[in-house]
């Protein structure tokens, strides 16, 4: 069944929860083993029903948020997924309350108790109301950049399509077109700073009525940060500033003498090379036809998975009116199939985001045996390492897409993952002061950005851009629909560089066992586990970004400017 086959029927909650209820009543009175079991195995199928439907309207309407159908039920889950995760929390109470915890967590991952233990603190039916008023507001700040109309060079583009016109070898056409982006939100400044401002005090509240702290330590809960806590991200975080800003400086005035330029402005960065970026050759569907040919010689495992994505259209890659921005990858649990969401705009990009959501829907596929629905992605830092990590295990394949200009897209990959790192940083730290002080200002919010972003990016020149007064952040969907989840992509990359190494500088041959079994344990295990899986350093241990970052500025180093020409 291709993805346009599945059928969708909008979830009734009053017989849903008429269903859950009644498995969660024999959960709690269940004098044997054998019933508590089944019991959970009944609820694990029910809510892998609703989630399968969830994930249908989300895709369809994500495709095209113009779809009158989907709008509304877009609408109908920020209203009831509330309460859907109401029950989830009553069933996390029971399997904590069972009688049969010994057997319970024999049988099912220990993270599955983890996850139940942690939804204990961070739900209570009293915040139910705010929770749909946060749906409602990520779904206004997602249709704001949906819809969004920028006239460019004689027609009408979305924020993807000016992608490439910021890239152009061209200086004043890529100020222009950056200027042209920076105008939309500028435009509309008054409506992203009404429904940020609305998320923080939302937010806040939602941590202080569960008495938490404040909403970073709600945050950390919620994230499923095992392991390792705030302060610990502090560390990591100065150890950025330490070992990877100034490596970034060094790359950054590199590219200043490349591009010949006396000054490095904030619209001359996405420039790597003075004749241009490389970009992908061919079409789209060339662009997936070399990537089954890459698939299929990788490994056994991967030709078969990308088989079945492309056989059963659980691909949505073009840029198009009414699509939202960004791209991502999600599981539909009943048909076992992953689900890839993009937007290419003939850039480089097309092929990171076709590798790195590839990374994610390999594990889903590879994790299918797992039947709990939010086991099988695991944690958000120990899921990027998958996809980050795809990025570079298919190096050896770049000329299928870039041809003559596979050099230069190796280099600019490379180096701008380092250079991603402080600007990962950043937006965790961002976000950390914002909600420590809930009652700022958009002036202030904005100030605070700016500030930061002088000490992780310090050579980031506005000029004169409206960009000088701390407004970049607004283009950040994550800072809105899914506050914290940022920093996890520095992590996973600081352990995807380790797979770089492993597989291109040292030629270690048991990289690809160790990244089989990362994908194949899904979220059955803690993010530190999956590192001790895969024979991967720890970001939090001492010295481990020193040494990475070291390998990579002397592989950068030894490739000569006349090799990227």
């Amino acid at each position: 069944m291709t993805f346009q086959e599945i059928p969708y029927t909008r979830p009734d909650y009053q017989a849903y929860e008429k269903n859950f209820t009644q498995l969660v009543e024999t959960l709690n009175q269940a004098d044997e083993v054998e019933t508590a079991l089944h019991a959970v195995t009944k609820i694990n199928a029910l809510r892998s029903q609703l989630d399968t439907m969830v994930n249908v309207a989300l895709i369809r309407h994500s495709v095209n948020t113009l779809d009158e159908f989907y709008t509304k039920e877009d609408e109908y889950f920020n209203e009831y997924l509330p309460l859907f995760e109401k029950l989830d929390a009553d069933y996390y109470d029971a399997l904590l309350k069972s009688d049969f915890q010994e057997a319970l967590r024999a049988v099912f991952p220990e993270t599955l108790f983890l996850i139940a233990e942690g939804k204990a603190k961070i739900f209570s039916p009293e915040i139910i109301p705010l929770l749909q008023k946060e749906n409602e507001l990520i779904s206004q700040y997602g249709k704001l950049n949906a819809e969004a109309e920028i006239f460019f060079e004689g027609k009408n583009r979305t924020l993807s399509e000016m992608t490439p016109f910021t890239k152009a070898k061209d200086r004043h056409t890529r100020k222009l077109a950056q200027e042209a982006i920076t105008h939309h939100f500028v435009k509309n400044e008054e409506e992203f700073d009404r429904i940020y401002d609305e998320l923080v005090t939302l937010r806040n509240d939602i941590a202080l009525k569960l008495g938490f702290k404040d909403y970073v330590d709600y945050s950390y809960v919620k994230m499923n940060r095992w392991g390792y806590d705030r302060v610990a991200v502090e560390t990591y975080r100065k150890n950025i500033l330490k070992d990877v800003v100034p490596v970034v400086e060094k790359l950054h005035q590199r590219q200043k003498e490349r591009l010949t330029l006396d000054e490095l402005f904030y619209y001359d960065l996405p420039l790597v090379f003075p004749n241009g970026n490389a970009t992908p050759k061919g079409t789209p569907d060339e662009l997936v036809e070399n990537a089954k040919k890459m698939y299929q010689d990788l490994s056994k495992e991967t030709g078969e998975f990308f088989d079945f994505m492309v056989e059963n259209n659980l691909l949505d890659l073009l840029s198009k009116k009414g699509k939202e921005q960004g791209g991502y990858c999600t599981f539909l649990m009943e048909e076992g199939a992953p689900f890839i969401f993009a937007n290419f705009n003939g850039t480089s990009g097309d092929v990171d985001v076709l590798t790195h959501e590839a990374g994610h829907a390999f594990q889903a596929y590879s994790s299918s045996w797992i039947k709990e629905p939010e086991l099988i992605f695991p944690s958000n830092e120990a899921a990027e390492i998958h996809s980050m990590s795809m990025e570079f295990l298919t190096w050896p394949y770049m000329e299928l897409f870039f041809q003559e200009e596979t050099k230069k897209y190796q280099f600019n990959h490379l180096a701008s993952a380092v250079e991603f790192l402080p600007y990962g940083v950043l937006v965790d730290h961002f976000q950390q002061v914002v909600y420590e002080n809930p009652s700022w200002s958009p002036k202030e919010r904005k100030d605070a950005w700016r500030k930061l972003e002088k000490m992780y990016l310090p050579g980031k020149n506005y000029a004169t851009s409206e960009l000088e007064r701390g407004i970049y952040w607004f283009r950040q969907g994550h800072i809105f629909g899914s506050p914290f989840y940022y920093i996890d992509y520095t992590l996973a990359q600081v352990c995807a560089f380790q797979f770089w190494k492993r597989s291109i500088v040292d030629q270690d041959e048991t990289y690809w066992e160790d990244y089989l079994n990362i994908c194949k344990v899904g979220g059955s295990k803690t993010f530190l586990e999956i590192c001790e899986l895969g024979h991967l350093v720890s970001p939090f241990k001492e010295g481990s970004l020193k040494e990475i970052i070291a390998t990579i500025e002397d592989y950068l180093a030894s490739i000569s400017e006349e090799e990227l020409k």
